[in-house]
């Protein structure tokens, strides 16, 4: 899942970028108005979580100019503004949800991944696919039995992986979803984290590659078809 984070304190924004890597989800920080409406015009996000008051104006602009287009992408007001008329506003202006600070980044954690979750399908809380399971409320994964550690950003490649399960899934994909825009695209970063979960959840190999294309849960590794060649 891909966060925009609209934060202009130097010191805050990345901490709260941090704070939401760590929990698994990609993110991208602006510190403006028209810096986060040209990252929200190129990219495709799951939340946007914005203070109110940032140097080229009030994020309700921003809010209120997305809803306007028929956007119900949601977003998260975070902000020191604490009055009931405030508060008011921001819904008013569509916000999903509205924070105070000072906050506990744990809260904010969860307020993220349930707006996040909101708009898409509906899915069952544990997946399973063979001997593997993941517990998306606990985020536990565990293989025939035995529960494993990985990292937030290996949790949420095989989180994918297990949703597409033996479908390809590109690496624009896994980039799309899994990392942000301090990623380069054209590097390895795929390739070294499914190196990593391959360690992680040990032989046999559940994770196949199409050479060319991406990776497939389930499968030998094996040459693209034509279709995917195309």
């Amino acid at each position: 899942m891909r966060v925009l984070v609209l934060e202009d304190d130097p010191e805050l924004g990345p901490v709260v970028a941090a704070q939401l890597r760590g929990a698994g989800f990609a993110v991208d920080l602006s510190r403006t108005l028209a810096e986060a409406d040209l990252k929200l015009s190129v990219n495709s996000y799951d939340c946007v979580v914005a203070d109110r008051s940032v140097p080229d104006g009030d994020s309700l602009t921003l809010l209120a100019a997305h809803r306007r287009t028929g956007s119900v992408l949601p977003f998260l007001l975070l902000t020191a503004l604490d009055a009931v008329s405030d508060r008011v506003a921001g819904f008013e202006h569509g916000a999903d949800d509205y924070l105070v600070k000072p906050f506990a980044f744990a809260e904010l954690v969860v307020r993220v991944r349930a707006l996040c979750r909101r708009e898409q399908p509906a899915r069952p809380p544990v997946l399973r696919a063979g001997d593997l399971e993941v517990d998306l409320p606990r985020r536990r994964v565990s293989r025939a039995g035995v529960l494993l550690s990985l990292s937030a950003k290996e949790f949420a490649v095989l989180e994918l992986l297990m949703l597409r399960a033996g479908e390809v899934v590109t690496r624009t994909e896994l980039i799309e979803s899994c990392w942000d825009e301090a990623s380069e695209p054209m590097s390895n970063v795929v390739d070294v984290l499914i190196g990593q979960l391959r360690r992680r959840l040990g032989p046999p190999d559940p994770i196949g590659t199409v050479r060319g294309v991406g990776y497939r849960l389930g499968g030998a590794d094996q040459e693209p078809s034509a279709g995917a060649r195309a």
